[in-house]
């Protein structure tokens, strides 16, 4: 006779359930997510180890670990190329410009989000079914360490902005390294830019504290100064182009994600009802795209206005940390103003281009998929826990670029961010 608990039967369900939060993960409904290109047909992720999702797109995800692959994925990028054509009858042998690749690389690790639904009595007590609920609470909690996760190492900064709805913890935090496998690297000093005077400026420091006033506010007038600067350097972050985008090559754009507090400022300009036109008038070219059709996203220079779910902020006298050469990823740290006391905030702005986040996951022996899903009886099945779980990782898409005569620039390859001064109400949560 089996003192085995789980039958056939049950282990297939907890498998189907897998696939259905994974699914679900995969569709979600979150501008995070909208920034994502799309996997292959589930059924072909399921039997193949080398998948990955749109390269146009910010969010670039792969699952390229089987058995034995270890837990580390690397990814390539091939430097520009420069050079002039060799004319007429002149030798072009032996001239050929060289090609070179800079590589980066990330881990993934499991986490997993338990939950007690209590004992039988508990069950009895209850006014709603605590089974039903499981299974939507845990797959939120996923989605949202998902969202979050990616929203940091775009950022390049965890901030200070802190509630019972982050599933990351501040840096701070003894379980900050964690729960973020792979190191957040703060932008680099091409990719670091603050709102200065109406308009755009490399990210600076004044004696230890970052030269912002309260003034230093976002506006449509810095998303033009931002748009004119891009134009003009050298390997800008790339277009994003959504599937079948009928109009991205003629008109392409770029997403900035916008703190709350700052898209609120947007909402302000007396021309924002045009800028949301805008957007729709564009999602008829990308087969409207949710991205664009979002009742809360603007269009303006190129540049699409999204609102992202949480602020990356930092408070009076917080630590921001920046990269203060071209040629290193050495960091060093400044503080936001004393003086802004509990009336203003930095928050951080985040300007994605194609590749700017590479997110990978590994399939787990519980279930042959990224997610799985567990429950876990006990005492003699009067009580019960579920749990939901996954492994993946993520890490911001950096190279080391040679931008020419000579010089190497660490370049986050598709993300900028933009730091501007947000009034806020009351102290820092």
């Amino acid at each position: 006779m089996s003192k085995t608990h789980t039958s056939g039967d049950d282990a297939k369900k907890l498998v189907q359930q897998a696939m259905g939060v994974f699914i679900g993960t995969q569709s979600r409904k979150s501008n995070i997510n909208r920034l994502t290109g799309k996997m292959p047909q589930i059924e072909d992720v399921a039997n193949s180890i080398s998948n990955q999702s749109s390269n146009s797109m910010p969010i670039v995800q792969t699952m390229d670990l089987g058995k034995g692959k270890g837990d580390e994925v690397k990814f390539n990028f091939v430097n520009p190329v420069g050079g002039i054509p060799i004319m007429g009858g002149e030798m072009a042998e032996g001239r050929g410009e060289g090609v070179s690749l800079s590589e980066d690389k990330l881990r993934v690790n499991q986490a997993r989000f338990p939950l007690d639904l209590g004992d039988v009595m508990d069950e009895i007590r209850s006014p709603v079914d605590i089974h039903r609920i499981g299974k939507p609470l845990l797959q939120s909690s996923m989605d949202n360490y998902e969202d979050q996760m990616a929203l940091v190492h775009m950022a390049g900064a965890r901030g200070f902005h802190n509630n019972i709805e982050w599933r990351l913890p501040l840096a701070s935090d003894p379980r900050f390294g964690k729960v973020v496998t792979n190191r957040v690297k703060a932008p680099t000093k091409n990719r670091h830019f603050m709102v200065d005077n109406g308009t755009i400026a490399l990210f600076k420091d004044n004696a230890g504290e970052v030269d912002l006033t309260t003034a230093d506010a976002m506006s449509m007038g810095v998303v033009d100064s931002l748009a004119a600067y891009l134009d003009q350097i050298v390997a800008p972050p790339p277009p994003v182009e959504f599937e079948s985008d009928q109009a991205a090559k003629d008109s392409p754009f770029r997403v900035l994600l916008c703190s709350a507090a700052t898209y609120n400022l947007f909402t302000a300009d007396p021309n924002f009802r045009n800028y949301q036109a805008n957007a729709l008038a564009r999602a008829r070219y990308a087969k409207d795209h949710p991205l664009f059709t979002n009742p809360e996203v603007a269009l303006w220079r190129n540049t699409l206005l999204v609102k992202m779910p949480k602020p990356v902020r930092f408070y009076a006298g917080d630590a921001i940390k920046f990269c203060s050469a071209y040629d290193s990823e050495a960091e060093s740290t400044t503080t936001v103003p004393a003086s802004f006391a509990d009336k203003f905030a930095v928050d951080r702005n985040i300007l994605l281009g194609g590749q700017a986040l590479a997110k990978a996951y590994a399939k787990s022996r519980h279930s042959g998929w990224p997610y799985f899903w567990k429950e876990a009886p006990s005492d003699f099945d009067d009580k019960l826990e579920i749990m939901i779980g996954a492994i993946l990782g993520m890490s911001k898409i950096r190279f080391a670029v040679d931008v020419g005569d000579g010089r190497t620039e660490f370049t986050d390859h598709g993300a900028a961010v933009v730091d501007a001064v947000v009034p806020i109400i009351g102290a820092r949560q």
